[in-house]
C-alpha cells in the first residue's frame, strides 16, 4: 500500500489526504547476523496506518512482524528506508531525542507484562511520566476507571490475574497521551476468554477515544477486532484486507490462509 503524499527527505513533515498520518512506514529493510551471513529480515516494506485506526500485523513466526514492530517503535534501526510517526522520522533521530520523543509518541504493549513487582497497579501506570515523559489529559485512576481496575489501583501486580496486568500496562501505554499503540502479541500469554477482553479493550479505545492501534498476531481472533490486517510472509508484505468483509474470524482465518498458501508457502 502506498501512502498519499510522503514528504522529501529534508522534511519531517508528512501528511496525507486527511491530514498528518500517524504512522508512515516506508520501503522498510532489516537484516540481522546469523553466523558469517546477514539474514534479511524485512525487505522493502511500505505501509499507513491513518488516524483512529486499528490495524493487526498478522504472519507466521519468522515473518518479520516483530521485526517491523520494533523498526516502528524506534527500538532497532532500519538499513532502507524510514519510519514517520506523528509527521516526524524516527528513524533518524538518535538518542536522547529518541527517547524523549518514544516517552511522548509511542506507547507499548508486550506479551510479557513488565510491571514492577514492588509498585501498585497505580505507580505502574505512572512510570513514563516518572521517567520524565509527559502525562496526557487523562490520569491514572480515569484510565483504571477506563479499564475496569479502580478498584484494584493499591493492588501490586502478584495480586493482579494476567489479564488484569495486561490491562494495566495498556493503561502504562497510554499515560502520555501517545500519537500511536503499538502491542506485541498481547494476547500470547493469555486464555482465550481473556484474550477476548483484551480484544474489546483495545478496540474501546479505538471506538471511544480515537486511539490508532496497531498490534501484531498471528490469531485470527484477535486480528478480527482490527479493521484492517497486512500481512507478512518471509519478510516481505504479502497483502491487506479489510475485516469487515468476513462474518467471523473462521472466514478470516481462510482467507489468511489462502493468500499465504497462494503465494508458495505455508503458515
Amino acid at each position: 500500500m502506498t501512502t498519499e503524499s510522503v514528504a522529501s527527505p529534508q522534511s519531517a513533515d508528512v501528511t496525507s489526504e486527511t491530514g498528518t498520518a500517524p504512522l508512515l512506514i516506508e520501503n522498510l529493510s532489516k537484516s540481522f547476523p546469523q553466523g558469517d551471513k546477514q539474514v534479511l529480515a524485512l525487505k522493502g516494506v511500505t505501509a499507513s496506518v491513518g488516524q483512529s485506526e486499528f490495524v493487526a500485523i498478522m504472519g507466521a513466526s519468522g515473518s518479520g512482524k516483530s521485526t517491523l514492530l520494533n523498526l516502528i517503535a524506534g527500538i532497532t534501526q532500519p538499513d532502507e528506508g524510514r519510519v514517520l510517526i506523528d509527521g516526524t522520522e524516527i528513524s533518524a533521530l538518535r538518542d536522547p531525542e529518541l527517547t524523549r520523543f518514544r516517552r511522548r509518541k509511542i506507547g507499548l504493549v508486550f506479551q510479557a507484562f513488565n510491571l514492577i513487582p514492588t509498585l501498585t497497579a497505580r505507580d505502574n501506570i505512572l512510570l513514563p511520566v516518572l521517567a520524565g515523559g509527559e502525562q496526557g489529559p487523562v490520569s491514572a485512576d480515569e484510565l483504571l476507571e477506563r479499564i475496569g481496575l479502580l478498584d484494584r489501583a493499591t493492588h501490586r501486580p502478584d495480586a493482579l490475574s494476567g489479564g488484569e496486568q495486561q490491562r494495566i500496562a495498556i493503561a502504562r501505554a497510554l499515560i502520555s497521551n501517545p500519537a500511536i499503540l503499538l502491542a506485541d502479541e498481547p494476547t500470547g500469554s493469555l486464555d482465550s476468554v481473556t484474550s477476548q477482553t483484551i480484544c474489546r479493550l483495545l478496540r474501546e479505545l479505538r471506538d471511544d477515544m480515537g486511539r490508532t492501534v496497531v498490534v501484531v498476531t498471528h490469531e485470527p481472533d484477535v486480528a478480527m477486532w482490527a479493521d484492517r490486517v497486512i500481512v507478512l510472509r518471509d519478510g516481505l508484505k504479502l497483502t491487506e484486507f479489510e475485516t469487515k468483509q468476513f462474518s467471523d474470524a473462521q472466514a478470516l482465518a481462510a482467507y489468511y490462509q489462502e493468500a499465504v498458501l497462494s503465494s508458495g508457502t505455508g503458515a
